[in-house]
């Protein structure tokens, strides 16, 4: 058990999830075609967390996560862990830039409540690998996530048969998250991300164009977002660490939108009441740093300049550059550096090899020291 007062951002961080070893990919394929038991299973997967856990301590992190490891989606797994949601797995999916990402089906079977969610026990196991130089972080799906998951399109009409108002179901979102909020604190977690693609999802001209197709103000979206992800967030403990990371879409090396912050500044950096953000910077797709100068003088930021979509390193001069250009918008004290995203949001990964991914994240670390003077 760790003793130590680390916590979420450090200086060199990662955004969580880490591409799935060869014995964790033959273990689910053996699982699905019944050759091993789950228990089987559970045994492969809890062996190579341990060996992701002592590679990310072998680099000098001072931040351990799980990988990942033991969901198929970054976001969809949590969801099942509440009552009233169901998923199937129909062959459907998200259009990204360059091909189809094949998800479950995710939709409503009644009323969204809190139960023992199972990602506690998870964290519970990564836990125990805390030591005087590192701390455990958990990262699950923002509220915000669950809530556009159940109002885009493909499952508006079925969620209206359980919640009539938008209102109803912010409600019942916030107060589901700060049950198992509560229950990660209880197991000992006082580092907690939330994943967000809600917020890289609207900037830019096509969400304002689909939103006007569909007749809904954007701005009223936006406001839902914030308003779900903070009442989530009411009540918090005050010794825990909650960030946010957000996203642009990360599968197989290919993106959802592109966009600037611009238009959410206003809303997510300058009023959601998290410890720091964790964003994507890593191409011209983000956009330049201004609407860095929003981001209330609470709370710190992760620039996301590393991609973990291509093997390619950047080189070190022109990323310490580009943090040295962020200072004209916020302290370089409140500066921390990380990959754009994680390097396996769902199971299948990016498009680099394991050996090339820790490669990423020595460069983060060196790019860190070399800027901040910490190890």
């Amino acid at each position: 058990m760790a003793n130590n007062n680390i916590t979420t951002p450090a200086r060199y961080d990662f955004v969580g999830s880490f591409l799935r070893p060869q014995a964790l990919k033959e273990a689910k394929i053996a699982l699905k075609a019944k050759l091993i038991s789950s228990e089987e299973y559970d045994k492969i997967v809890n062996e190579e967390i341990v060996k992701v856990v002592a590679k990310q301590k072998e680099l000098g992190y001072h931040i351990i996560t799980d990988g990942e490891f033991r969901r198929t989606f970054w976001h969809l797994d949590f969801m099942w862990g509440f009552e009233g949601v169901e998923h199937a797995h129909t062959g459907n999916g998200v259009q990204f830039n360059d091909e189809l990402a094949v998800l479950d089906d995710t939709y409503l079977t009644g009323k969204i409540k809190a139960k023992q969610h199972p990602f506690v026990e998870y964290f519970k196991f990564l836990k125990q690998f805390e030591d005087e130089n590192t701390v455990a972080k958990y990262t699950i799906p923002a509220p915000a996530q669950m809530y556009q998951q159940f109002i885009v399109p493909a499952n508006y009409a079925n969620t209206r048969r359980f919640y009539p108002t938008n209102e109803e179901l912010i409600q019942d979102i916030g107060k589901a998250y700060q049950d198992v909020i509560r229950q990660f604190y209880e197991a000992g977690c006082r580092n907690l991300q939330l994943d967000d693609c809600t917020w890289g999802a609207i900037v830019g001209d096509a969400a304002k164009q689909r939103y006007q197709s569909l007749g809904i103000d954007i701005e009223s979206v936006k406001a839902q977002l914030l308003q779900v992800n903070n009442l989530a967030l009411e009540g918090k403990p005050a010794d825990m660490t909650i960030t946010s990371h957000i996203c642009r879409g990360n599968y197989h090396s290919t993106y959802f939108t592109s966009g600037a912050y611009d238009s959410v500044a206003d809303y997510v950096f300058a009023k959601e009441n998290v410890d720091a953000l964790f964003l994507e910077y890593d191409d011209e797709r983000s956009g330049g740093f201004a609407p860095l100068e929003k981001v209330s003088a609470d709370k710190k930021v992760v620039l996301g300049l590393i991609t973990t979509k291509s093997a390619i390193l950047e080189k070190k001069d022109e990323i310490i550059a580009r943090i040295y250009e962020a200072t004209k918008y916020i302290p370089l004290e409140r500066l921390y550096l990380s990959p754009q995203c994680g390097f396996a949001s769902c199971e299948i990964g990016n498009k680099l090899t394991e050996e090339e991914q820790w490669e990423k994240l020595k460069l983060v670390k060196e790019i860190a020291t070399k800027v901040w003077g910490e190890n």
